[in-house]
């Protein structure tokens, strides 16, 4: 059964959507708009609840399905679909306020939307996924909640590729004449015009957002922190496709210690490090991280959470860091890659403590982002690199064979690797200039968050400095409209 609109909570927490708003209003709090602006801007525009029936074993099943409309400053309006049984209202106009925040603090061109539908797909077969992924888009084609001009849907929680591509075939089936059908939704295949690098997108973000914190000394300060990520001890809670490509990468790339990983079985703890890829291989073969051999396993899985780490990576659920157990947090960063994983009482108590918190509407923005590129890449029918990767190549070519012929002419001895010449004469391809451009998002960003956090001090943290950049940005572009 689906859960009921408003959440009841221990020790009296708001409920989700009660929370980003109360974040907003810090924000709002510490800045000049016109009268009203405020709350147009806080307020969802419009939620459409849908009811359908599938026939399924033999019976008719009626599912409950929602797309929420958060914000029209700019269109189309972005956001994932989740599949999951906690599917409510006050879910999915959370997470729709949240996207439009996220759009403005990445600047990605889109309002924002979220939706869901109320279902556990491990209970039913592919071939009934599919029957009922099918009926909720045509529900939300047929309403123009479904459009590359006005809302793009992506993956979310219970999601992916695949659900995608069904969504993306049925809008075609639907607007057989649109030569942009494809931009309907993101986070497609790459063989039914997706991009490389989508699936990684959240994960990578969340490396390159650590990579660009630890270049500013005064920020790692103000966590207790120096030097770089190399040597780091990790929390990770939730090895699911953002959780495992952070820890993965951040661990291969840049010398990250992932000490602990918090899955739904329990979690697994070593002071030495864990192979991320391995616990992953088990977690696919046996379902879960009992048993796993190359750690200690712990069965209350939460208690992971309060172990002492250099940074903690919550990417499952929202509310995991609540009253509860802020204060037993003994990280000194954390970095939201899920929505919503800190409450805003716990957010209180964290910042009174020192510790920093890298918000989730910048964090976890690596998805939209690249999505923003698919969408492009959908609208200008060609992939990225293909008309400039070849000459670039040449162009690299003739360099290098210049500095060899000057090498001979030369009395210094000196000469070319063949593991430079290699890595300097390949081209950008599509996923080299993914990873640029998300990298080049991820830092703009950050700057432009920590700017407003350091030049103010009445900006208590990287959240409220995160609000007050996304609403000036959301208010500039109402106010540009005449509003």
């Amino acid at each position: 059964m689906c859960a009921a609109s408003s959440k009841p909570s221990a020790q009296q927490e708001p409920s989700f959507r009660e929370a980003v708003n109360l974040m907003v209003d810090q924000a709002i709090g510490l800045m000049d708009l016109a009268p009203g602006l405020a709350e147009k801007i806080k307020v969802c525009n419009s939620t459409y609840i849908v009811r359908f029936g599938v026939r399924l074993r033999g019976r008719i099943e009626t599912f409950t399905g929602y797309r929420a409309v958060h914000s029209e400053h700019l269109e189309p309006v972005k956001g994932g679909i989740r599949f999951a049984l906690a599917v409510d209202q006050d879910e999915v106009e959370a997470l729709a306020s949240l996207m439009s925040y996220k759009c403005a603090v990445v600047e990605a061109p889109f309002g924002g939307s979220k939706g869901g539908l109320c279902i556990d797909p491990t209970q039913y077969t592919e071939t009934e996924l599919e029957q009922i992924t099918r009926r909720f888009a045509y529900e939300l084609i047929k309403r123009d909640l479904i459009s590359p001009s006005q809302n793009v849907p992506a993956p979310d929680m219970g999601t992916g590729e695949r659900e995608m591509a069904w969504i993306a075939d049925q809008y075609s089936r639907m607007h057989t004449t649109d030569i942009n059908a494809r931009a309907c939704v993101t986070g497609k295949p790459v063989h039914s015009g997706g991009i490389n690098g989508r699936v990684e997108a959240t994960g990578r973000g969340i490396q390159f957002a650590l990579r660009e914190f630890f270049r500013h000394p005064e920020d790692t300060a103000k966590a207790g922190l120096e030097g770089t990520l190399a040597g780091k001890r990790i929390i990770v809670q939730g090895l699911g496709n953002v959780g495992f490509h952070a820890s993965s990468l951040i661990a291969a790339e840049d010398g990250g210690l992932i000490i602990g990983i918090i899955e739904r079985d329990g979690a697994l703890h070593h002071p030495e490090g864990i192979d991320v890829q391995a616990v992953q291989a088990w977690i696919k073969e046996n379902g879960g991280v009992k048993g796993y051999p190359d750690a200690r396993y712990i069965e209350h899985g939460a208690a992971m959470l309060e172990e002492d780490c250099d940074i903690l990576i919550p990417a499952a659920l929202e509310g995991v860091i609540n009253q509860s157990n802020a204060d037993r947090i003994q990280a000194r960063l954390i970095i939201e890659a899920a929505n919503g994983p800190i409450t805003f009482h716990a957010d209180e108590i964290l910042n009174k403590r020192g510790v920093v918190i890298i918000p989730d509407l910048f964090a976890n923005a690596g998805g939209v982002t690249v999505s923003y590129f698919e969408w492009v890449k959908n609208l200008s029918h060609i992939r990225f690199g293909r008309m400039e990767r070849r000459q670039e190549e040449l162009r690299h070519q003739m360099l290098i064979e210049e500095l060899e012929r000057l090498s001979t002419k030369t009395e210094l001895d000196w000469s070319l690797t063949d593991d430079f010449k290699a890595k300097y004469l390949k081209g950008a391809g599509e996923l080299e200039m993914v990873r640029s451009g998300l990298d080049d998002t991820m830092r703009t960003a950050y700057q432009a968050i920590r700017e407003i956090w350091h030049s103010r001090d009445d900006v208590p943290s990287l959240r409220v400095a995160a609000y007050i950049l996304a609403v000036q940005r959301i208010a500039t572009s109402y106010l540009s409209k005449g509003l």
